[in-house]
């Protein structure tokens, strides 16, 4: 039979203090719903369905048709949310797995696992439960003499003794969806807040179904993600297992609690990442290359023996034998070549470096292609912006670029051209060319007694 999830996702999450809905706001760069819609797309489930609310579009934006929809137009508690997946789940015979979406790290193995043990013991619901040493705000496990599950008690809802059990209620849940909606709508309204809780099907469904409890050991997995402190604290459970991760594969990482590596990066053997650097979105790092310190690389590809330094790199290529930095910026879809050298206060966007190419220091490299072996002098720019529009600069092989030089685009040079120093570039330059646009120094003898005054006169 086939497996789904359904992943609650509506609420506000009014006390992140935030305009995004609460599942979408984001943790080491990419939104909290992503986690666990990645880690069910791992698992054995088959579908899904997300049930969405508070400002809605922002998740059909994000995770666009990769899950089915159901909406709760009006906060009605937990119990209410899932049953908005009534018209799609009721007829599709199999199993549900009901999950938090601000759990973001609840992994695919404890999905499989929980699923397993479900179908296992032949229980028609199986609740999700664990051990903390501060339970507040949690709902409570109580059970009988006999060990076995008698119900949930909301934390707001408990007596001075049901508030020293431990043993808390994590909102997973597995059920069989023949039952599900028909204990769901025997749910009434909790009078206290008005809402319906999901929590009472377990004392609806064990007076005539299997009830079980599959207890998570690692119950950090299943913290929810209620504000910005939350946030912290998850960002550092996650950083921790991303670290060791890529160090038992043979990263080195110097000083890991000061390195941030998010979910999606890819990172090869025999790289070295030094202290006080991020990696996030969609990076791949090849072996070999040395990252950092205090560097930045955000959805970006470095290729072999790169070397990157307390610099910034969003969504760019760099390939192999490479030195980018100190304080370097490359940004926009920068490709930059093999054996360049893009060096301090360096910017690159939109733009391409063929092989061999350097620019060493205090150059700016806008919407340019630029062939093999060219040399940028300091402070030489592309100026590829007239106020309105965007233009774009050609630069061929073997070029050398004199400092402080101005390439006003929309322009062409040829190979083996020679720029002096000092030049505004209008006009293209035929290969081959030496370009000067200066205007002639003029000395004027003796003249600068006129400007200076003797000291007495001071």
């Amino acid at each position: 039979m086939k497996k789904y999830a359904v992943v609650l996702a509506a609420g506000k999450g009014t006390r992140m203090k935030t305009e995004l809905p609460k599942c979408a706001f984001p943790i080491l760069k990419k939104p909290m719903i992503e986690y666990i819609t990645e880690n069910i797309e791992k698992s054995n489930v088959d579908e899904i369905i997300t049930v969405v609310g508070h400002k809605k579009e922002v998740f059909f934006d994000l995770l666009q048709d990769r899950v089915e929809y159901a909406v709760q137009e009006e906060q009605l508690g937990t119990g209410h949310a899932v049953l908005v997946t009534k018209d799609l789940l009721e007829r599709r015979r199999g199993t549900t797995i009901i999950l938090l979406g601000d759990m973001p790290l609840v992994d695919y193995k404890v999905i499989n696992k929980v699923i397993s043990y479900h179908t296992d013991r032949g229980n028609d619901l199986t609740v999700v439960t664990t051990s903390m040493e501060n339970p507040k705000g949690y709902g409570r496990i109580i059970r009988n003499e006999y060990g076995n599950i008698e119900g949930i008690v909301e934390h707001i809802n408990c007596t001075k003794e049901q508030k020293q059990i431990k043993e808390i209620n994590t909102g997973i849940y597995v059920v069989s969806n023949s039952l599900l909606f028909k204990a769901l709508e025997k749910i009434e309204k909790n009078p206290t807040k008005g809402e319906y809780y999901l929590t009472d099907i377990v004392e609806i469904m064990k007076k005539d179904y299997v009830v079980g409890t599959f207890v998570l050991r690692d119950s950090y997995k299943v913290m929810g993600v209620n504000d910005l402190f939350n946030i912290s604290i998850a960002e550092k459970h996650l950083r921790e297992q991303i670290n060791k991760m890529h160090m038992l594969n043979g990263v080195s990482i110097i000083n890991p609690e000061t390195v941030t590596i998010g979910h999606n990066v890819l990172i090869e053997e025999n790289v070295t990442i030094n202290p006080n650097t991020t990696i996030t979105g969609d990076s791949v790092i090849k072996t070999k290359a040395v990252i950092g310190p205090n560097t930045e690389i955000h959805s970006s590809t470095i290729y072999e023996s790169v070397e990157v330094r307390h610099s910034l790199v969003y969504d760019s290529t760099v390939h192999e034998n490479t030195t980018i930095g100190p304080f370097a910026h490359l940004r926009n879809g920068a490709n930059i070549g093999a054996n360049n050298r893009i060096g301090n206060f360096v910017e690159v966007k939109k733009s391409s470096t063929g092989d061999g190419t350097k620019a060493a220091h205090l150059a700016y490299i806008g919407d340019t292609v630029t062939g093999k072996n060219v040399n940028f002098g300091c402070g030489s720019i592309t100026v590829n912006y007239d106020g309105i529009n965007k233009h774009q600069t050609i630069i061929g092989d073997d070029v050398f670029i004199g400092c402080n030089t101005n390439l006003v685009a929309p322009l062409s040079v040829g190979d083996k051209v020679f720029i002096a120093a000092g030049s505004t570039v209008t006009k293209d330059i035929p290969k081959g060319a030496l370009a000067i646009a200066r205007n002639k120094q003029i000395n004027k003898a003796d003249y600068a007694k006129n400007l200076i005054k003797p000291k007495d006169d001071q």
